[in-house]
């Protein structure tokens, strides 16, 4: 959950996350249908605001909805946005809806995660690729992050780890800018401290791809990997496996549970992955 100083005013906040947006006070009045005053006036603490006007500034800042509520709740008002847990009965649509989503996706790879990453649903492309990681870290919730970047999960597999580690650790830095998370900040810096192995020379090419595959089994001869996106390049019994990863979210979302959801997609590279995936997903 979001944690809050009760020292914390709601002004201060609110003018943090507008210098986070990098939006002048007169930029936001004018969205806001405001003043630069009024403005002025909230995030100094000389003008309390109401709570439509609190909604109003978020929705421009783009604020996400569980730190919405930390803002009213700050400012003495009750909480807007609910979060109601995916098992329960009013959520049955959303969970039928991924479910149906995952499932059309097949035989490629896609999973659902909540906001500190945590699997709540995945298609039997993720579990083909999963295939032989020890129980002990497939013991529920599943954590993505823990799995794709601990030593005895995906990270042998990973022919380009380090590139793929960054980009993924970039993106948990991002998400911890904009939502105070003590659980997420926890997992961060537990997989930021996983170590790295250093393949050597014989472990990645120039283009990050491995070179140790058996040459008959895609690891030579195959179409060169799109440069448009970083890939994820897997080895999957004995097989080199490229995918460009993509990930949706739902559009204004009125729920925390529903706006902390994020379905990520692997769209396989070359020909030769989409192949052996229709192969062994039929």
């Amino acid at each position: 959950m979001t944690t809050v100083s009760p020292d914390t005013g709601v002004g201060p906040l609110l003018r943090g996350w507008r210098e986070l947006r990098r939006i002048s006070q007169l930029d936001l009045a004018l969205r806001a249908d405001s003043s630069a005053r009024h403005v002025s006036f909230i995030e100094t603490g000389r003008s309390r605001p109401s709570e439509e006007m609190i909604l109003r500034l978020a929705e421009h800042l783009d604020i996400p909805v569980r730190e919405r509520n930390a803002l009213l709740v700050v400012a003495g008002y009750a909480p807007r946005y609910p979060q109601t847990p995916l098992d329960d009965p009013a959520m049955a649509s959303v969970r039928e809806g991924l479910d149906r989503l995952l499932a059309g996706y097949e035989p490629y790879p896609a999973l659902v995660v909540d906001g500190t990453y945590d699997v709540v649903a995945a298609n039997r492309g993720i579990a083909l690729l999963m295939e032989g990681i020890p129980e002990e870290l497939l013991v529920p919730p599943l954590n993505a992050m823990r799995i794709t970047l601990h030593p005895a999960g995906l990270a042998p597999r990973i022919l380009n780890l380090r590139e793929w580690r960054a980009d993924l650790l970039a993106q948990m830095e991002r998400q911890i800018a904009l939502v105070r998370s003590p659980e997420l900040r926890t997992l961060y810096e537990e997989v930021a401290a996983y170590p790295v192995e250093d393949r050597g020379a014989g472990g990645e090419d120039a283009d990050g791809v491995g070179t140790g595959a058996d040459a008959g089994s895609g690891g030579r001869g195959r179409e060169r990997t799109p440069s448009f996106a970083l890939p994820l390049v897997i080895e999957h019994e004995g097989r080199v496996l490229s995918f460009i990863a993509s990930i949706a979210t739902f559009n204004t979302p009125m729920d925390v549970t529903v706006a902390e959801l994020a379905i990520e997609t692997f769209l396989p590279a070359d020909r030769e992955t989409a192949a052996y995936l229709r192969e062994r997903l039929p």
